[in-house]
């Protein structure tokens, strides 16, 4: 269902508010740099710090600025079901194609809980669902047969997997089902992760390098890993400087080097130190995306 890079998106501040011009320009520039779809308000578009008001405005502005171009995948999730239920809502109603929801954190619930969470979700309004399992952050990890059983729910369509563990997808494809839909939250190990029966990326670097991180995603799915590698390797080095201090402010200070949004993030992050910004403009140059 999909495939491809899908940039987790930014979401553009100015003087602490929502930039929604800057929004609008990110949506259209990603289109013409050959993105797949866009996941905006995930952690990458600062969910944590936006308002339920701001959260909904952003997924309304996107879906509406794409209108029906590439796919869009709206941040639903929330350590609260009756929240998650309402960014659902929303999202189904204003017309994105799916929601992200992350496993809950914080509440640390058993496997158990995690069903009755995703089941009540995917109850609660006609929209397919692609399940975020980041343990590192969330501080739960979502079994592989916990997933397969929520796999058996017809709107349960798919994981964007961060557990940085290549093994899981193919031990997820053999009990979730190959038309289950297995996307990489890991830019560094996206590659790797394709090869092992992977379809797509939802990336953080993709908010600089849309085109690169495109193409790297179509070699890998045309079965030509020796190109996607060339493309990976001028990457890398730019995957591992972003995440020096957390992705977003790397990927939104490397965002203003080339002229595309502030650097502007809200607390409790801070932007860059000087050493990171040092390396992520070294990165930058490697990849070929500032002189």
């Amino acid at each position: 269902m999909f495939r491809g890079s899908f940039p987790a998106l930014v979401t553009p501040f100015k003087n602490g508010e929502l930039d929604l011009d800057t929004l609008k320009k990110l949506v259209e520039w990603h289109i013409g740099e050959g993105s797949h779809g866009l996941v905006p308000v995930g952690t990458t578009g600062e969910s944590p710090t936006l308002t339920h008001e701001e959260h909904e405005t952003v997924v309304q502005e996107v879906v509406r600025a794409v209108d029906g171009r590439i796919p869009v995948i709206a941040g639903a999730g929330s350590n609260n079901t009756l929240e998650s239920m309402r960014f659902m809502r929303h999202a189904k109603n204003v017309g994105a194609d799916a929601a992200l929801v992350v496993t809950p954190y914080y509440n640390k619930p058993t496997q158990r809980g995690l069903v009755a969470h995703f089941t009540a979700l995917h109850d609660c309004c006609d929209l397919p669902i692609i399940i975020y399992n980041i343990p590192g952050r969330s501080v739960v990890d979502m079994m592989p047969e916990t997933m397969a059983e929520l796999a058996e729910l017809p709107r349960i369509v798919g994981v964007k997997d961060a557990t940085g563990d290549l093994a899981r997808v193919n031990l997820q494809r053999m009990i979730c089902g190959p038309d289950f839909c297995q996307i990489s939250g890991e830019d560094g190990t996206a590659h790797g992760f394709n090869a092992q029966g992977g379809q797509g990326v939802i990336s953080v670097t993709a908010n600089v390098a849309p085109k690169m991180v495109a193409e790297v995603q179509n070699a890998t799915l045309a079965g030509d890993y020796a190109k996607a590698l060339e493309l990976q390797d001028r990457l890398m080095p730019l995957h591992t400087a972003i995440f020096t201090e957390p992705g977003l402010v790397g990927v939104k200070y490397a965002m203003s080097r080339v002229g595309l949004c502030s650097e502007e993030v809200r607390s409790p992050l801070t932007g860059l130190t000087d050493e990171t910004k040092a390396l992520v403009d070294d990165a930058l140059r490697f990849a070929g995306l500032m002189n």
